[in-house]
């Protein structure tokens, strides 16, 4: 019999009949604190336990604790959950949205209005003792291999015309579906090997739908607690009402606006709603008189904080105000000021990495109506000093400040609240694949993330992959406790994003081989990036967000 070489991480090389299972690699190897392995790395690639493996094989099995293991285990609570609506409600349509902290918020739509008609308490207890049901069984969830017109009659049957959309643009002879007792579904990632694996879960009602409660990141089989977060909510269902004056809502509705040549008029549309959205905050600034004189914009990295400034500068001035942007950058402290993180490194998203004490000082200073030389940071020499000529402002000049921190209390400690007007950014993906598997928020972001990165600081895609981690623990730790501090939720998500990205970035992820640790997401990206079709910049406007990103942008930075 055939046999290949086999390295189950920490244990000695062996050979094993070629076409093992990952499961038969890794069985008898114990997962921390008792839990089930739910997929694996091999070679650095994500792949389900079922895979075989037929090649010489570094195997890293994984669970739902590490950051792949936590996307394995929320997509197949997706799929679960799909699965028992799709048998408790005949006819009604599961969509599961976005991401809310720990939570995925979910939505049901019945009748023939197409109406997300509110989940009832006896409802969703019906659809949690079922989830429960199902998970006690252990039913095997199969990774199975079918021919296109097989895939085609299968969710035609299920009246899936989501998955149909799709298929519409590919062409295979064959496609991966994953079956669980007679239910299918397309995901882009591996899958749990069962049922059995996803006990750790809870259903919330948020009227009009409804929580799935994830556990807590890292904290094995322990569910987040809910967390209320109104204000993200109402942006998601302000862009939600967005999709629906759009018309798309899913990739395949996306394709074909592209394939039919109806894009142009949407771009349109969602540049419109942009402007709309901005010219909204701007008379609601305005309208408060000279009562708001700091403007602080906060959000996390790539969410077009720094063209949603410029272009709510512009709105200002078109009611009247005459603002004036003060660069957080330029509060940067000298390199041997600069904290330090858990590995020693500087760590330059830590709010003490900025002169707050000078910062309030100055801008007190101002609003009192003193002169102000502000300082400059020289990020070559890593050295601060302040400008030849001073800055000072009028009763109709409001200053704009913006940067991670801006909504964090530390920032403006020393500036008076009522003075104060907070705008939250952030790229919130509405667009989702299908109706059952989401688009990634994180995932935006960091594409724009890769691209940008590679036209302005000449980063190797591969940098910015290294670096991504520390950038999440940065957010996680500076930017996400503050957002509902926020007077206004800006979303800069664009539902057409990601069709002109794919032809920039594939190229650079193309360059990710597997040998080294980042080709898992380089490979979640690609896949992500692989049913949409791809689409020309011609069609961004100049001012758009999007030109932060890609270039060409009528704005200076």
């Amino acid at each position: 019999m055939n046999t290949v070489p086999i390295t189950v991480v920490d244990l000695p090389p062996r050979e094993l009949p070629a076409y093992s299972t990952v499961a038969e690699a890794v069985r008898g190897v114990a997962a921390p604190d008792g839990l089930p392995w739910i997929a694996a790395l091999v070679n650095n690639d994500l792949v389900g336990l079922q895979t075989l493996l037929d090649v010489e094989s570094v195997v890293r099995p994984i669970d739902m604790r590490s950051v792949e293991g936590a996307a394995v285990y929320e997509r197949s609570l997706g799929f679960l959950l799909a699965k028992v609506v799709n048998e408790l409600f005949p006819g009604a349509d599961l969509s599961v949205n976005y991401t809310m902290g720990d939570g995925v918020y979910c939505t049901l739509t019945r009748g023939a209005a197409g109406a997300h008609e509110p989940v009832l308490d006896d409802e969703l207890r019906q659809i949690e003792t079922s989830m429960r049901a199902e998970v006690a069984r252990d039913l095997p969830i199969t990774r199975r291999r079918v021919s296109f017109a097989e895939a085609v009659r299968c969710f035609e049957k299920a009246g899936q015309t989501d998955k149909l959309r799709l298929l519409r643009f590919r062409n295979a002879p064959r496609l991966t579906l994953h079956d669980c007792g007679g239910f299918y579904d397309m995901p882009l990632q591996p899958l749990a090997p069962s049922t059995g694996a996803l006990s750790a879960f809870a259903l919330h009602p948020y009227p009009p739908g409804f929580l799935l409660l994830m556990p807590q990141k890292g904290d094995g089989l322990k569910v987040a607690p809910f967390q209320d977060r109104p204000k993200l909510f109402q942006v998601f269902q302000e862009r939600e009402a967005w999709g629906r004056i759009l018309g798309v809502e899913t990739v395949g509705r996306m394709n074909e606006l592209i394939a039919d040549g109806g894009i142009s008029d949407f771009i349109k549309i969602a540049e419109a709603l942009h402007e709309k959205k901005i010219a909204r905050i701007a008379d609601d600034i305005a309208a408060r008189g000279s009562g708001v004189r700091v403007i602080l914009i906060s959000g996390p990295t790539s969410s077009g904080k720094t063209t949603f400034a410029k272009r709510l500068a512009i709105q200002l001035r078109v009611a009247g105000l005459r603002p004036v942007t003060i660069s957080l950058d330029d509060y940067f402290v000298v390199r041997d000021r600069t904290p330090r993180d858990e590995s020693g490194e500087f760590d330059f998203e830590h709010i003490e990495a900025l002169d707050l004490p000078l910062f309030n000082r100055q801008i007190n200073d101002l609003l009192s109506g003193n002169n102000v030389a502000l300082p400059r940071f020289n990020f070559e020499t890593h050295a601060s000093a302040l400008r030849d000529t001073k800055l000072s402002i009028e009763p109709d000049q409001p200053l704009i400040v913006e940067g991670i921190h801006a909504l964090n209390p530390l920032l403006t400690s020393g500036v008076p609240d009522a003075c104060k007007f907070h705008v939250y950014v952030s790229a919130l993906t509405q667009l989702s694949l299908d109706s059952h598997n989401r688009i990634s928020t994180t995932d935006n972001r960091l594409l724009r993330r890769i691209v940008r990165d590679h036209q302005y600081r000449k980063h190797s895609v591969l940098d910015t992959l290294r670096m991504w981690p520390s950038v999440r623990r940065g957010e996680a730790r500076w930017v996400f406790p503050f957002q509902e501090n926020a007077d206004v939720m800006f979303n800069s998500a664009l539902d057409y994003e990601l069709a002109v990205l794919k032809p920039i970035v594939e190229p650079f992820l193309m360059q990710i081989k597997p040998d080294v640790p980042e080709y898992a997401a380089s490979r979640r990206l690609t896949a992500l990036l692989f049913p949409i079709l791809p689409l020309s910049d011609r069609g961004v406007p100049p001012t758009s967000i999007l030109r932060e990103v890609i270039g060409r942008s009528s704005f200076t930075y």
